[in-house]
């Protein structure tokens, strides 16, 4: 007989607790892999097909598309095991369905190479099942047994015991706990008219009903005693939700400002040497190394001489913690917004390796399929923005980092070189840094050398 597992939200990253459901890929009856992916979701970070660590047939789904779901809420349930034919499992009263235990887990039906939180370590809890119905036809004589596609079994959600009932709150759909929440309503004062209980949508809209017409009588009684202030009325003009990738930028920036004193220091370099070395290695044969490839390595230099900037703040334990290997974020524009790609050990690789990685990255970062690990992890951050056509900006430290180097665009300017007034390509960098992990004199050292690595690049060519 088969058995029917339940498969939740899966951690997709640090700091992610919930995805809004973008697509689904498969449908209810669909026979699925172990590690197929089942569904597109959408972080604040990045979009992410979720892969099902069953394989089986899919019984059931939770959520439209479009609908946002918790980390730990039920996505789908797959049969395992068996024959896999559906009819086996909606005839199957919820009392005689076998239950999944710690070997279940480490089946041939059930991969360990899935997100944060699924594995082959530990038992595979078995959520309880009801039979989702209408009450009220359950308890009217019926002249023939129902089809049996009508008496699916769902997976109860099982959630966290609080006062006014004997029990758990009995609700399933997670839609029904975001209608609840965003209208006020406490579950724990309402009483399901499903089965054991249960709790359904159209108990939270009567609850709904009767709250608000508590209100209006309330609302009613000082109306007649004395005049009520007209309500301001609304601002006009186009409202955008901050929500999924906005929503998240914003909140960063936000929380950068509150916490960190940053500080902005700037200087204006000869970039000619550097223009000139990358055109006679590029020139010299092979992968053509990028601009933003040597500048990486430039920084990379810079945060050896200088790793009080290679570091952050705990502002817990009141310590700077230095951190021993240099993951470089890089900022990128998309369609959906502005992305933090990080290079993993970028004071390793060289300068082949560094274009490799920023031309992979910023091709997943359009695309939209950064994964939640290309997008967390950094330790400094380098903004090329000018490639917007600007010269100058004053960056946001990307919390928790503790600098970030801004570089303008580079353009023939009118510059003293070697005593005589010549044009030259000239850049402005610009540092910001946290104050706390570091004093004015250290983080001018530090946009120093980097100028002076950019104006003779030679120092660095045997690392390159």
């Amino acid at each position: 007989m088969a058995q029917v597992l339940e498969f939740k939200l899966p951690d997709l990253g640090e700091g992610l607790t919930e995805a809004e459901i973008v697509r689904w890929l498969v449908a209810v009856g669909d026979v699925v892999a172990i590690d197929q992916p089942v569904v597109e979701v959408e972080t604040a970070k990045a979009m992410v097909e979720v892969p099902c660590p069953y394989g089986g047939v899919v019984t059931a789904r939770y959520g439209e598309e479009g609908t946002e779901l918790p980390v730990g809420a039920p996505l789908l349930t797959v049969a395992v095991g068996g024959t896999g034919a559906p009819e086996e499992l909606t005839e199957a009263a919820p009392e005689a369905a076998p239950k999944a235990t710690a070997a279940d887990a480490v089946s041939s039906e059930y991969s360990g190479n899935v997100l944060v939180g699924y594995g082959t370590a530990g038992p595979v809890a078995r959520r309880r099942r009801v039979q989702r119905e209408n009450p009220a036809v359950a308890q009217a004589p019926v002249a023939a047994p129902a089809p049996a596609v009508a008496r699916t079994p769902v997976a109860v959600k099982a959630p966290e015991p609080v006062a006014g009932h004997d029990g758990p709150v009995p609700v399933i759909s997670p839609l029904v706990r975001k209608l609840a929440r965003d209208r006020g309503i406490d579950l724990r004062e309402v009483r399901g008219s499903g089965p054991e209980g249960l709790i359904l949508r159209a108990d939270v809209e009567l609850a709904l009903a009767a709250l608000e017409q508590s209100a209006a009588a309330a609302a009613a009684a000082p109306a007649v005693a004395a005049p009520v202030a007209a309500p301001a009325p609304a601002v006009a003009g186009e409202r955008i939700p901050l929500r999924g990738l906005r929503g998240a930028v914003a909140d960063k920036l936000s929380r950068s400002r509150t916490e960190i004193p940053d500080a902005t220091c700037w200087v204006d370099a000869d970039a000619t040497e550097l223009m000139a070395a990358r055109r006679a290695m590029n020139e010299a044969g092979g992968p053509k190394i990028s601009l933003l490839a040597l500048l990486a390595r430039i920084c990379a230099h810079a945060l050896a001489r200088f790793p009080e900037l290679n570091s952050t703040v705990d502002t817990a334990a009141r310590e700077i913690v230095r951190l021993p290997a240099v993951h470089l974020g890089f900022a990128a524009q998309t369609p959906r917004g502005l992305v933090v790609p990080v290079v993993k050990d970028a004071g390793t690789r060289t300068a082949e390796s560094l274009t490799e990685e920023f031309a992979r990255l910023t091709e997943s970062a359009r695309q939209g399929t950064l994964t939640p690990a290309d997008l967390t992890g950094g330790t400094f951050t380098l903004n090329n923005y000018g490639v917007f056509g600007v010269d100058g900006s004053t960056p946001i430290v990307n919390h928790p980092e503790a600098a970030m180097l801004g570089v303008g665009r580079i353009i023939p300017k009118p510059w003293v070189h070697q005593g005589e007034l010549a044009v030259r390509q000239v850049v402005q960098l610009s540092l910001t840094f946290d104050h706390r992990v570091c004093d004015g004199g250290t983080a001018g050292g530090f946009l120093r050398y980097v100028a002076d690595c950019v104006e003779q690049p030679a120092v660095l060519l045997r690392t390159l």
